[in-house]
This record gives structure tokens, sequence and C-alpha cells, in this order.
């Protein structure tokens, strides 16, 4: 499958834009995808901890694999050695601490999803990549369709094109305008469904979004999306983006562990669809591109999204009465 062209095909710096991908998948250990990992792309296998390693130095930088749970890595916990090296006791107990890691690690395997973290890759060469997805179905990695159990997606991270406030807000616009339909072309799987981990916008946010008369300044716009959104676990999650704008901000979600700043739109709803001969990155990616062609279409944006508003605004006479009780409530 071909990867189609965005509106705007090059960054700020005249290249072109790049897309980051996570997959999530069951049947083949970090080791071994480490090593799949590297008979496709070249570079070096590094060891991190046991289930948690690092193909470095491919074409297109550093691929990370490990299991998907915080609960197996015990170098995420360490304490340097200076930290103990007074207290024969703490460095029994660090190591201890450690070994435990492991051994959740080596028990869940199976049962909680290795997830490949690849490198930005151009997105013209997006088909390059899904060789991976080939690989993985080959050696009987399993998708989000395999079990009830497996609850995996894949992540898209697109290169935003432009950083100014009114492109953030058109394609914010544009992905609530098509969610539906995403949705339904992807047929998200009722596991993921259930988990919050993909989870719709609330329709007040839309239309506060989709209203002609919302012109946020970036301040503004990260504000009212922390205040209706103060969650990771959106479709198209937008922490890492706002925290990579403003890494000042003071809101405790951008500045936990788990928000890594990025100038992507980090777009979460795609499942793990390994069962499929054809699926990969590149099906969608393409998918991904209507949001951006919409965006780049301000007259259809406009004409759409009053089109939404008339839908699910409340007719004028309830719109009133609320706005009346709530004068008369703060009166």
């Amino acid at each position: 499958m071909t990867p189609q062209p965005p509106p705007v095909p090059d960054n700020t710096q005249g290249k072109p834009r790049r897309v980051g991908v996570e997959i999530e998948f069951a049947g083949l250990p970090p080791r071994d995808t480490a090593c799949l990992v590297q008979s496709l792309f070249g570079g070096e296998v590094e060891v991190l901890s046991p289930h948690r390693l690092k193909v470095s130095q491919t074409r297109w930088g550093d691929f990370g694999i490990e299991l998907d749970t915080q609960y197996a890595h015990p170098e995420a916990h360490r304490v340097a050695p200076e930290a103990y090296q007074d207290s024969e006791w703490e460095r029994m107990r660090q190591e201890f601490h450690q070994r435990t890691r492991e051994l959740i690690g080596d028990v869940v395997t199976g049962l909680v999803p290795t997830e490949i973290v690849c490198p930005p890759v151009p997105w013209q060469e997006l088909g390059e990549l899904d060789t991976l997805f080939e690989a993985l179905r080959e050696r009987g990695a399993k998708g989000t369709d395999a079990s009830l159990l497996y609850g995996f997606g894949l992540h898209l991270n697109p290169e935003v094109a432009s950083s100014t406030p009114a492109d953030l807000l058109a394609h914010l616009r544009a992905y609530l305008l098509n969610a539906r339909w995403l949705r339904e072309q992807i047929r998200v799987d009722i596991t993921r469904e259930v988990l919050p981990h993909a989870n719709p916008f609330p329709r007040a946010y839309a239309l506060k979004v989709l209203d002609p008369d919302y012109a946020p300044d970036l301040e503004t716009l990260i504000d009212d999306y922390l205040a209706d959104n103060p969650t990771r676990n959106r479709e198209l999650d937008l922490l890492p983006l706002f925290a990579h704008l403003c890494p000042e901000h003071p809101h405790e979600l951008l500045n936990g562990a788990l928000v890594k700043p990025r100038p992507t739109y980090h777009y979460r709803l795609p499942n793990a669809q390994l069962s499929e001969a054809e699926w990969g990155a590149t099906r969608e990616w393409n998918r991904w591109l209507e949001v951006e062609t919409l965006a780049a279409s301000p007259e259809t944006l406009a004409e759409r999204g009053a089109q939404y508003l008339a839908r699910h605004r409340p007719a004028w006479p309830i719109r009133a009465w609320q706005a009346l009780r709530r004068r008369l409530t703060f009166s």
C-alpha cells in the first residue's frame, strides 16, 4: 500500500514531515522482537533490562521494544549507587526490588503486550516500515482481534506542519468532525471500546470548539482542553503536543512522566489489526489524512461545523432557558 501525500508534506524546516508509530501485540517476546527489527533494519540490539531493549543506529533512529507494563522494568525505579553506598541493607533491598520486577516480567510475558516504539519515519517511507508488520504476522504476533483480552492499539504521531493556534484549532475541529467516520472505518474493537485508552471527546467540548466564535490563543486552547479532557485517554491525545509547546505550563498532566513532549498529534484510535494481510501503518496514515485534508479546507470545515452544531446544539428556546437559569442561579 502506498502512503498518500498530506496537504502540507513538509515541516517548517522544509523537510518531509515524519510520523512516529507505536504498535502493541502478543505472541512475540521483546528479545525475539528486537532481533526481528534488527534483521529488517540493521542497527545494534541493546539490552536495557530483561524485558526492555533498544535497536539503535538504524536508518531512521532507535526502535524501543518492551513489555508494556512499568512493573516489569527495574531500571525505571533504580536508585543511583551513591545513594546507598554506605548502606548494605539499602543495596540489598534495591537488588531485591530489581529482581522482583524482572520476575514479574517473566510471569506476565504473553499476558501483557509487547510494544514497539518506532523512530519517526518520513511519511513517504511508511510503506517500507510496513515490512515490520508483515514480519510480525509471519512470526505469529497477535493483534487486537485475536482475543477478547487483547485491547491492543496502533498509535500514529504525525509531525505537525504548523503550531499556530489557528492551525491546531483547524485540525482539532477536523478531527471532531471525522471521529465517527474514523471509528466506523476502523471498526474499533469492542475490547478497546470498553477500555478507557481511546475515549471520544465529550460532546460539550466539541460544541465549544466547533462554535465559529471560538478563536482561542494557545494558552486558552490548552487550558480549555485540560478543563474538559483531564486525561491521556482521548482518541486524539493533544497532551504531548501541548507539553512540547508550553513546557512551563503548571498542569500536572503536562508534567507527568507518562506524557512525552513532542511536536506531534498523538492519534490513539486504530486497532492493531495484524490478522489482516495488508494492514499496517500506511493504511491508518491514509485514513488520518481525511483529518488533514478537511483542516486544510476552511470553507468545507466551516460548513461541516455548522451542520454539526445544527444537529447537536439544543434548540433556541432551550438554550435561552438554560442561560436564564444560570443567571438566576448566580444572581
